[in-house]
Parts: structure tokens; C-alpha cells; sequence
């Protein structure tokens, strides 16, 4: 039976990686792509590619996610043995509930087209899930006290830092690049603006598989851990790192439209110089905290970057009202992502270990499928992708 668990684990993980790259597609193509910069299937094509190769740069951001948030291990450095009991029966559980609880949050967010943290509806589910299961003390909320690690120093500080970062960055590049370009050339600057655009939303890309697809390779290997599968906890299986690249770079071809749409068209109308500055920002802040080991949400970092380029060109007008969705869905996708993973851990667990997670499995394919057949009422696509948004997308009925 646990042997079938690991499966629905891994299976589910990767599930979970191909809608962390439909999510969080926009994050590198939306200012090229409001721009016009790059054509939008252009656009994603260059995306996917360009994570496919990050995600084979750095197993540091998995690592983290394999050993800073479930406490696996006792003070003395060696597995807990209730977790590891009967192939780590309740840890299996623990993972694929919090998988289920971040990908229905990360479905919901998508149809409403809002850019919600896949990363943090990632962790948070498994906080959540490993609350209910163990209790408080089975998450690792805090470091041995010599170096920042655990949920506190690797996760939550980093949530609230990381955007106002990169957007002040964004602001002053904003501001530079402007400034810069005044009185030149209008036709050579459009050329290399575009060509600098290019470049950063490659470089964004890169680095968002650098830092998301490493999550989903922590989550299984903590699983293949739970099973006995693995017993190291400082390295990532080739077989691992090769699917999560490939599902991750699927998941960015099909493109996140709606959430594209309102990076590119809700958040604020992007000029050029304001496009390169954002993906620039972007790009700097998710590579350094990638070289770090710190699991970053992409989204907040790009959606940061966005709205400090709208602040550093004079006359930019933010849609201030938008920005504050986004900032409702960044503050309630931790814990509601963990809510639903206790849930689903509660349903999974005392349903018994056969019949539980069948169940887990098949509430999470019914909620999927109910999400996604709701958004082909209105589409949102590559056609009308860059139409004009005016709070509530203007979308192409289905025949």
C-alpha cells in the first residue's frame, strides 16, 4: 500500500509542477508580451525552454524544501522513526495532502486569474497537512541557531522581503533606463529596449526554473525518504530532476493566460524601458535566492517588479485596485493552502490507509476537473491576450 502512495506522490507532484509552469508563465512573458516585445506562443515557447535548462542549474532551493520544512530528522541527525514506520506511511500521506490542498489553491487562483505564490500553496499545504499529522512541533520552523534555515528564515521573511526588493530595484532601473534613453535615437532605442527585453524575460525564465522546478524535485525526494527509497538527504535523483524539468517546461508551454493577461494589461500599461527594467529586477532577486537555497515565490517577485516599474516612470498610472487583489491573494495563499492540506490530511488519514488516499485522489481530480471546465465558459488565450483589461477581463466566448 505504501508502495501505491509513493506512486499517487510522485504523480501528483508532478501534476502540481506542470500547473506551477501554466501559473507562473506570465511572471517571465507578461512585460514582453504587453509590450511587444515578443509574440505571445513566441513568448511561452522561449519560457519553457528556458526552464527547462534552469531547473538542471542548482539543487539548492530542493534541498531546502527536502529538509526546512517537515522535521525528518531528531536532534541527534537520524530519521524519526514514527515517520519512517511501515514506509513512512504518515509522512507519504502528509506530502500527497499537501500536494492536493496547493494545486486546488493554485487552480482556483488561476480561473479567477489571479497571480497567486504556486511556491508558497507548495509549502503551505505541506505545513498545513504536517500540523494536523504531527502537530505543531513537526514542522521545522526555525535553524540550529548557526545559520538561517527552518519555515521562519527560508520562507517567511523571504515572502515579505523578496517583492519589495525587487521592486524598488525595478523602480531605479526604471528611472535609470528613462532617463538614459532621453533625447536618443527613438527607432534604435525601440531596438535595443526589445533585444534587452528579450534577454531579461530569457534570463527570468531560466531563473524560475532554477528556483520552482527545485520545489516539486524536494517534494518527491522527501517522499522516495518517507518510503526508504532514498536515504540521503543532500542530493536529488537524476530520474527526479528529469521529469520535474520536463513537466515544469510543459506546464509553461500551455501558457497561464488569464494570469498573463493581468500582469501584462491589469497591473499597469508597460512601456519598453519599464519591461527590461522589471525583468531584470526579477531575474537578479529569484538567481540570488536560487544560489541561497531560499524558496521563493516568483510570482510576488515578478508581480513586485511590475509595479516598481510603474512607480519609477513619471506618469505611469498603477492600477492600485488590482495591485491590492494580488497582495489579498499573496497574504491568504500560505494559510489557506495550509487549511486545505490539513483537511485533505484529515479526510487521508481517517479514511484508514487504503480507502483515505483514494479519496484524497479523487477529491482532487474532481476539484481540477470542476475548475477547468469552468474556465472554458470564458477563454483567455493567446488571441486575446493583450486586449485592453479593465478590471474584469473582456474574454472570447467558446462556439
Amino acid at each position: 500500500m505504501a508502495l501505491f502512495i509513493l506512486l499517487c506522490v510522485i504523480g501528483t507532484a508532478l501534476f502540481f509542477d506542470f500547473t506551477n509552469g501554466f501559473h507562473d508563465t506570465g511572471n517571465a512573458v507578461a512585460s514582453s508580451i504587453a509590450t511587444g516585445a515578443l509574440k505571445p506562443k513566441t513568448a511561452v515557447t522561449l519560457a519553457a525552454a528556458m526552464n527547462l535548462v534552469g531547473a538542471f542549474l542548482s539543487v539548492a532551493v530542493a534541498l531546502t524544501v527536502t529538509n526546512s520544512v517537515v522535521k525528518i530528522q531528531g536532534d541527534d541527525g537520524a530519521p524519526i522513526p514514527a515517520l519512517m514506520a511501515d514506509h513512512g506511511h504518515e509522512l507519504l500521506v502528509i506530502v500527497l495532502a499537501g500536494l492536493a490542498g496547493a494545486i486546488l489553491w493554485n487552480m482556483f487562483t488561476w480561473l479567477l486569474g489571479l497571480p497567486s505564490s504556486s511556491s508558497y500553496a507548495l509549502l503551505g499545504g505541506i505545513i498545513g497537512a504536517t500540523m494536523a499529522g504531527l502537530g505543531v512541533n513537526g514542522v521545522k520552523w526555525l535553524g540550529d541557531g548557526t545559520k538561517i534555515d527552518g519555515v521562519v528564515g527560508k520562507i517567511l521573511i523571504p515572502a515579505v522581503l523578496s517583492p519589495l526588493i525587487a521592486g524598488l530595484i525595478a523602480a531605479v532601473g526604471t528611472w535609470v533606463v528613462i532617463k538614459l534613453g532621453h533625447g536618443r535615437d527613438e527607432a534604435r532605442s525601440a531596438r535595443g529596449y526589445r533585444w534587452g527585453q528579450i534577454s531579461a524575460a530569457s534570463l527570468v525564465s531560466l531563473a524560475h526554473g532554477t528556483n520552482d522546478a527545485q520545489k516539486t524535485m524536494g517534494v518527491i525526494t522527501l517522499g522516495l525518504i518517507a518510503y526508504g527509497a532514498q536515504t540521503a538527504t543532500d542530493s536529488i535523483p537524476f530520474w527526479v530532476k528529469l521529469v520535474c524539468a520536463l513537466a515544469i517546461a510543459g506546464g509553461t508551454y500551455l501558457g497561464g493566460w488569464r494570469i498573463i493577461r493581468t500582469l501584462s494589461k491589469g497591473l499597469v500599461e508597460i512601456s519598453a524601458p519599464q519591461g527590461m527594467a522589471a525583468d531584470g529586477a526579477s531575474s537578479a532577486v529569484i538567481l540570488a535566492a536560487s544560489h541561497l537555497g531560499v524558496p521563493l515565490s516568483t510570482t510576488q517577485v515578478a508581480s513586485g517588479s511590475i509595479m516598481g516599474s510603474g512607480v519609477g516612470r513619471p506618469g505611469a498610472h498603477v492600477r492600485w485596485s488590482v495591485a491590492g487583489r494580488m497582495v489579498i491573494a499573496w497574504a491568504t495563499t500560505l494559510p489557506a493552502a495550509a487549511l486545505l492540506g490539513a483537511i485533505l490530511w484529515a479526510i487521508g488519514h481517517g479514511l484508514g490507509p487504503v480507502f483515505g488516499p483514494v479519496v484524497v485522489m479523487a477529491l482532487l481530480i474532481a476539484g481540477a476537473l470542476t475548475m477547468f471546465v469552468r474556465s472554458r465558459e470564458h477563454v483567455v488565450d493567446h488571441h486575446n491576450v493583450g486586449e485592453i483589461w479593465e478590471g474584469a477581463p473582456s474574454v472570447r466566448k467558446v462556439k
